[in-house]
């Protein structure tokens, strides 16, 4: 019963930066956790970055000082702000959000491409 809405994903130079958006909608209790996760081609699924309605966040060690989560409770949204983006940031990016009593949601992906 939750949806996803993802924006800002593009084409962008290495050492650029990027921001990624998500807006959750639905008849929702409670959010506990949302976060972002990237896909590449011929990889897995990985975490990038979960931030708690606490404002607690984790981070991949891969983007570590350089991307930086954010959430704004009442709005139902998270941000994702990439700095000095690498090739190896080439990926879709979906948005995840772990709400009550709901579950676990997913996000339709956007694609982030660092390249030349």
């Amino acid at each position: 019963q939750v949806q996803l809405v993802e924006s800002g994903g593009g084409l962008v130079q290495p050492g650029g930066s990027l921001k990624l958006s998500c807006a959750a909608s639905g008849t929702i209790f409670n959010i506990q956790v949302m976060g972002w996760y990237r896909q590449a081609p011929g990889k897995q699924r990985e975490l990038v970055a979960i931030i708690s309605n606490r404002g607690i966040a984790n981070y991949a060690d891969s983007v570590k000082g350089r991307f930086r989560i954010s959430r704004d409770n009442a709005a139902m949204t998270v941000t994702l702000i990439m700095n000095s983006l690498k090739p190896e940031d080439t990926a879709v990016y979906y948005c995840n959000a772990d709400s009550a009593p709901v579950g676990t949601s997913w996000g339709q992906g956007t694609q982030v491409t660092v390249s030349s």
